[in-house]
């Protein structure tokens, strides 16, 4: 995918009302990368207002579930039409935006009607052809095929640049596709064709190229063009991190600290840079420098949740395993007091090690519940737990009952579930 997070000099309260008027006329392409400016502006200017964050966060995510809505509906429209591949596009585009489950779910049975209807088509087609000679379909040129594919892709960038991938012409725009796509080597072709056409050494297409090329396993290309961006783009902040993945990756972590210590000045505070800085440490096995790092950034600057996470990872790498609860809970707790959405996988960080510490309380009983609904591919792990849970408790009935709950959602086997649970008391 392509990398979006570019940096500006305004408060963030520029970007925020920007997207807010943008929101109020129902853009929200144009609201949501207002919204992520203010975000990112935030981390360099407030790393330590949580609430505006939070605050910015749920505006995000209320912008791509309208996306989503949006590119499902165009979707249908397409469908109806017959525009098949173009519909597919669609669907995919709102998948990577919602997070609701319901939509996902209808999305998912919005592409199995499209692949049904597609063979359809196909048979059709080949009955024709077998029938009689006729002219082949000319089919439309493939910028007008892929053009509402790119629009909305490049809908969620910077103006600045989208303006600039707009001008890289049909080159770089089957590149780009194909790089959205996963398709890497088509990607790296098209690209690097695109950047022999568009000469302007302050392009942004070496960063596309170097994304495509890492994806290809071809690290060292990577590493030049990125380090030829930079020499243009010393803010651009998603550079350094792809930099520091092949440094990671090479276990060249003397050279990733250099290059962290390279940043500019308004970007050496962000959020963004100590994240870089300690996962470097976490990479290099240093865990005990990486947890120190990431608390003196809190104690400095004070709450963040995007740290919290980190540090709770790393407590849970040096075994320290009732510190990276207690972390786990306090990122709920803070959610929680602001009305947030509780990231999923935090409540089931929590869950698990609450449950491997043996603590099997209702609380632990009824964060499960509500995983299994939240998080349906696990369901038959957290109805496994549940079942624990309640034979803990001495609840044989209910222990029996979600043991072959987990047997049904994908648990344990039968027998192992049922071996289990101790064997009911004879009346």
């Amino acid at each position: 995918m392509g990398l979006r997070n570019f940096f500006s000099a305004k408060d963030p309260e520029d970007y925020d009302q920007k997207g807010d008027a943008f929101s109020e006329s129902e853009k929200w392409g144009k609201a949501k990368v207002e919204y992520e400016r203010a975000l990112q502006r935030l981390d360099k200017t407030a790393p330590w207002d949580d609430g505006y964050r939070q605050n910015l966060r749920e505006k995000i995510q209320r912008c791509r579930e309208a996306l989503a809505l949006e590119h499902r509906q165009t979707a249908a429209d397409l469908m109806e039409a017959g525009h098949y591949e173009d519909a597919d596009g669609f669907i995919e585009l709102a998948l990577e935006l919602t997070e609701d489950d319901r939509l996902q779910e209808t999305l998912e049975k919005m592409r199995q009607s499209l692949a049904a209807a597609e063979t359809e088509t196909s048979e059709i087609d080949l009955a024709d052809i077998a029938g009689m000679q006729s002219e082949p379909i000319e089919q439309p040129p493939i910028e007008e095929q892929d053009d509402d594919h790119f629009r909305a892709l490049v809908g969620t960038l910077p103006d600045d640049v989208q303006a600039a991938y707009r001008s890289y012409g049909q080159t770089f725009k089957t590149g780009y596709l194909a790089l959205n796509r996963g398709e890497f080597e088509a990607a790296e072709q098209y690209l690097s064709r695109a950047m022999e056409e568009n000469a302007d050494p302050h392009s942004y297409i070496p960063l596309e190229l170097a994304n495509a090329c890492l994806n290809m396993g071809d690290p060292d290309r990577a590493r030049d063009l990125l380090e030829a961006f930079l020499d243009h783009h010393p803010d651009a902040l998603p550079a350094y991190q792809l930099l520091c993945e092949i440094f990671w990756e090479t276990g060249a972590f003397e050279q990733a600290e250099a290059l962290l210590s390279s940043l500019p000045a308004e970007l050496s505070q962000s959020v963004a840079a100590c994240l870089l800085r300690g996962e470097t440490l976490y990479q290099a096995q240093n865990y005990a420098l990486a947890k120190s790092w990431y608390r003196d950034f809190l104690k400095t600057y004070g709450w963040d949740e995007s740290i919290a996470r980190e540090l709770a990872k790393t407590h849970e790498a040096l075994n320290e395993m009732a510190n990276a609860r207690n972390l786990y809970l306090q990122i709920m707790q803070q959610c929680s007091s602001c009305g947030a959405r509780i990231d999923p996988m935090i409540k089931q960080k929590f869950a698990d090690l609450s449950f491997a510490s043996g603590l099997n309380t209702v609380e632990i009983l009824e964060l499960y519940l509500s995983l299994a609904q939240e998080i349906p591919k696990n369901a038959g792990a957290c109805y496994e737990k549940i079942s624990h849970i309640y034979a803990a408790q001495g609840n044989v009935e209910q222990a029996r009952r979600f043991g072959l709950l987990a047997e049904k959602f994908g648990g344990k086997n039968k027998e192992e579930l049922l071996s289990s649970v101790p064997e009911r008391p004879r009346r």
